[in-house]
């Protein structure tokens, strides 16, 4: 006798709730096995924000984390640092005073802390910090922060021929040394906030420099654009967590065929982080627009506390 196969759940960190299946719906239509909304594989275009979508933001993000640790590193050789800002609030470890200057308070720590170097040598710094550094609150290291459900739906993307990039405020360069390991995102496949680098040659030997000088800060509109810049595709799913990423979900779903906006609703500091409607710094976007839109224009919000069995992955071993 035989006994009917059970299919298999390609997200098990997921509840059985409304976006859970209205996911395996979308990928269902678009690779054919419902009718009326085949897309060709080569459309199959997939972009999320990092922070705050993929892994934990709070208490602050990775990116801050590493620069605070990169100027505590440097403190030694810049005593005067000590009384004057934004190089005093890292070194007391006040974040949201650091960043309280806005974008003139990064140019002022890029030029300090990053100008200089090549790519290379940014890359090692990178590569060093993120094997050790750890979440202040959990003790684990910042690359294991992130979320096991968003790992499982990267994957199952990829099992349907889903072409997956990461689009993020966070810095290009940051993101790429580690991205194929933790996620399975090549290098190539991101797209974040950039400095101006400059040709030069060092000891006969061609290398790209650091200059003190933001040239894309990959946030709100600027998404969209770096998305045709880089992919020259308009995706046909998309997910965000933050007012910053408004303007690339609605671009994603005013295309036309089958479209998918997915909204990382965070309701309590327990289940990864609050939502952000009165952080009005730079430590991490607000929300609460775009949670508003999410529920005016129809996006899929997943409700981290409803949708999700479990967080982390090391919650589930």
């Amino acid at each position: 006798m035989t006994h009917p196969v059970t299919p298999r759940d390609p997200l098990p960190s997921w509840n059985s709730l409304k976006a859970k299946e209205s996911l395996i719906h979308f990928v269902e239509l678009v690779t054919g096995k419902r009718p009326g909304g085949f897309v060709p594989p080569e459309e199959r275009i997939a972009v999320f924000d990092n922070d705050g979508t993929l892994c934990s933001e709070k208490p602050v993000l990775m990116q801050f984390a590493f620069t605070a640790d990169r100027i505590r590193k440097l403190a030694h050789i810049h005593p005067e640092w000590k009384t004057i800002s934004p190089f005093k609030e890292f070194l007391s470890g006040d974040m949201h005073g650091a960043l309280s200057g806005g974008m003139g308070a990064i140019s002022g720590i890029l030029a300090a802390t990053y100008a200089g170097m090549t790519t290379e040598e940014f890359e090692h710094e990178v590569s060093a910090w993120v094997t050790t550094a750890c979440h202040p609150v959990t003790g684990r290291l910042y690359t294991e922060m992130v979320y096991q459900p968003m790992l499982e739906l990267l994957s199952y993307l990829r099992e349907n021929q889903f072409r997956i990039y990461i689009v993020s405020a966070t810095g290009i360069d940051f993101m790429r040394p580690w991205t194929e390991r933790v996620y399975g995102i090549v290098p190539e496949q991101v797209i974040g906030s950039s400095i101006r680098l400059k040709y030069e040659v060092h000891d006969t030997i061609p290398v790209l420099v650091r200059l003190p000088e933001l040239e894309i800060f990959d946030e709100g509109g600027e998404k969209p654009v770096a998305i045709h810049h880089f992919i020259g595709r308009r995706p046909v799913l998309a997910f965000g967590n933050s007012d910053g990423d408004i303007q690339m979900l609605r671009w994603v779903v005013s295309g036309s065929g089958p479209r998918f906006a997915g909204f990382i609703h965070h309701p309590d500091a327990e289940h990864g982080q609050a939502d952000r409607a009165c952080n009005g710094n730079m430590l991490s976007g607000k929300s609460d627009r775009a949670l508003a839109q999410a529920r005016t224009e129809g996006w899929t919000i997943v409700d981290v506390r409803e949708d999700w069995k479990t967080i982390f992955p090391f919650a589930t071993s």
